[in-house]
């Protein structure tokens, strides 16, 4: 996926799932935080203070909408996908 290994390996960026909280609890990427996809408005401020943004969550889809949502609001971000995609270019 273009761009997602020189994020993980920037040392620069959060990994946010943005999956529900029991989809996260059935397994996540080691060291990212949860916030699912309908919390996101509320965390912007939050968001904004994390840098860059790997966004992911089952398949791609909820992680889209939340790129946009938070690129339309300044945040360096991108779509990693689903968890087990970051998860995989995170190890290798």
């Amino acid at each position: 996926m273009s761009g997602l290994s020189e994020w993980l390996k920037s040392g620069k960026t959060k990994i946010v799932d943005v999956r529900s909280r029991e989809e996260f609890m059935g397994g996540h990427v080691p060291e990212s935080i949860n916030i699912p996809l309908n919390e996101i408005p509320q965390h912007l401020d939050e968001l904004k203070n994390m840098g860059q943004v790997i966004l992911c969550c089952a398949s791609g889809g909820r992680s889209g909408q939340a790129t946009t949502f938070l690129g339309q609001n300044g945040i360096p971000c991108i779509n990693g996908g689903s968890w087990t995609n970051v998860n995989y270019y995170k190890n290798n």
